[in-house]
């Protein structure tokens, strides 16, 4: 009967799902859609703002939230249920697109394509491109036992830095107001040695501002933190290239070029000097950088993987270790757990770390992942559907960005028990399972394929830093509370004033 095929058609509707244009979100404007509601001054949302902006939304129109109608891209879509989160990532292939970034694949595909060709590296590509490129480098890059080899050079580096640290402080043993730099120098000087195979030179305490280290640093900080500039509000420079923010983009990005390829080439040297002292024996004493090019004929993979590395790694792990460093300081009960796994673990603060003192610190490792939990620094990961998607109850089409703003749904009492308290024993092991987090509430780093390629040296590198700094010393933060901000990365705003004491 007609009535019967009515019941039909509407049953298989409500499967697919409701449609697109019925999902909640701000209303857009005629002509100017809701890309208004990003612009500086008038804008409703500020980009600085963006994580308390995803909260709002959450509470103003639910688990799943529309911004439609922005000028020069496409509609974000917000999810805020952990459950569809993983339906997402779950069906996607082993070809996952992560919102595009334009101006970056503008840079690699067409203003560098001299130099990047086909395989441009892993952040702004996608499809076989990318799938090609992480298929070579990755193994080097996430393999523990190389990871591990390079907890003597991270521990050395980090030496450096705490010395530098005890030669900075003012009359009050307080850091100076632009500490945040100096923690990018120590970032900077790890990444360097992992990326480049050299060490730069960044903890010189008398480094000119013109130095080559400290360019690097401010063209990195300009690349990242001028993204959500370039692509959330008026894209002019897609149609007016000669704007001074794109070509300032470009002229930072250039230099990045020319320095990674100078030190490769340098690395390139230093192995060829290697093989021919050692030969074959040579193989289980390489670097990172060192192993790919032995493995792989084209230099260029090492120049890109250098050149992405430094590009998203530097501000990144910065901005999360001047959270973790803050909520160290402000959380001193917290700092005293720590420090007493640490003498537990290294009864001499002297003691060279090793793989084996590391994989003895549950809490400190705890420390960070909670730090990341509550306040991730990355505010939210994100695809780009490849195809029609039901999500939440609607149909969603392919092509919408989708935001899983983790930096929500890690703090949400339905995915983490009790969610508002800072508790670094819910990551140990045979912790009270009514503290788990929901695995997709969570994830700093990313998920499946195209989680993050440095991710594992981003833990060495935290992890090593506090074990030598809670160690030996203990911090404290004695002025105003700090609120936190997104550049592009989320981390407290404001002068990292904090009082470094020796321990007894």
């Amino acid at each position: 009967s007609v009535e019967a095929e009515e019941a039909v058609e509407t049953l298989e509707a409500e499967a697919a799902g409701l449609p697109y244009e019925q999902m909640p979100g701000p209303t857009p404007l005629p002509l100017i859609g809701n890309t208004w509601r990003l612009l500086p001054v008038v804008g409703q949302y500020q980009v600085s703002d963006l994580a308390r902006v995803s909260g709002l939304l959450h509470r103003e129109y639910g688990d799943i939230v529309k911004l439609s109608n922005l000028v020069g891209r496409p509609d974000l879509v917000f999810v805020f249920d952990a459950d569809e989160t993983e339906k997402v990532y779950r069906q996607e292939g082993p070809t996952p697109f992560r919102p595009a970034m334009p101006c970056i694949v503008r840079y690699k595909s067409d203003v560098r394509k001299d130099f990047f060709g086909y395989l441009a590296g892993v952040v702004g590509v996608h499809g076989e491109a990318w799938r090609e490129f992480r298929s070579r480098v990755q193994r080097p890059c996430l393999q523990p036992k190389t990871v591990r080899t390079y907890i003597g050079p991270i521990e050395d580096v980090t030496n450096c830095f705490l010395q530098r640290m005890q030669d900075m402080r003012d009359e009050n043993g307080e850091m100076p107001k632009d500490f945040d730099n100096e923690i990018h120098k120590w970032s900077l000087e790890c990444i360097g040695r992992v990326a480049l195979d050299t060490r730069l030179g960044c903890l010189d305490p008398d480094l000119p501002a013109d130095s080559e280290p400290q360019k690097i640093i401010d063209a990195a900080k300009f690349a990242l933190r001028n993204v959500a500039v370039l692509e959330l509000k008026f894209p002019f420079w897609r149609y007016i290239p000669v704007i001074p923010l794109w070509t300032h983009y470009v002229k930072n990005m250039n230099y990045f070029i020319e320095v990674c390829t100078k030190h490769i080439d340098r690395a390139m040297e230093r192995l060829e000097q290697k093989q021919a002292a050692q030969g074959a024996s040579a193989d289980g004493d390489l670097s990172v950088v060192e192993r790919i090019l032995a493995e792989q004929p084209d230099r260029k993979l090492a120049y890109v993987l250098a050149l992405d590395l430094i590009l998203v790694g530097i501000d990144t792990i910065s901005m999360a270790v001047c959270s973790i460093l803050y909520q160290l300081a402000t959380r001193p009960e917290v700092q005293e757990k720590m420090h007493a796994e640490l003498v537990r673990v290294l009864p001499d603060p002297d003691t060279p770390l090793t793989a084996q003192h590391l994989d003895q610190l549950p809490y400190t490792k705890g420390f960070v992942r909670e730090v990341l939990r509550m306040y991730s620094t990355v505010i939210g990961n994100g695809r780009t559907l490849q195809r029609d998607t039901t999500i939440c109850g609607y149909r969603v089409p392919k092509g919408v960005q989708l935001v899983f703003p983790t930096v929500v749904t890690g703090n949400m009492a339905r995915y983490a028990g009790r969610a508002d308290e800072f508790l670094p024993e819910r990551w140990m092991k045979n912790h009270d399972p009514s503290l788990d987090v929901h695995p997709f509430a969570s994830q700093p780093y990313g998920h499946g394929a195209r989680m993050c390629l440095g991710r594992r040296f981003a833990d060495l590198e935290m992890h090593v830093l506090l074990a030598k700094l809670v160690r030996r010393f203990r911090l404290e933060y004695h002025h105003k509370p700090l609120d936190y901000q997104v550049t592009f990365m989320y981390a407290p705003d404001g002068e990292l004033r904090f009082k470094m004491v020796e321990r007894d």
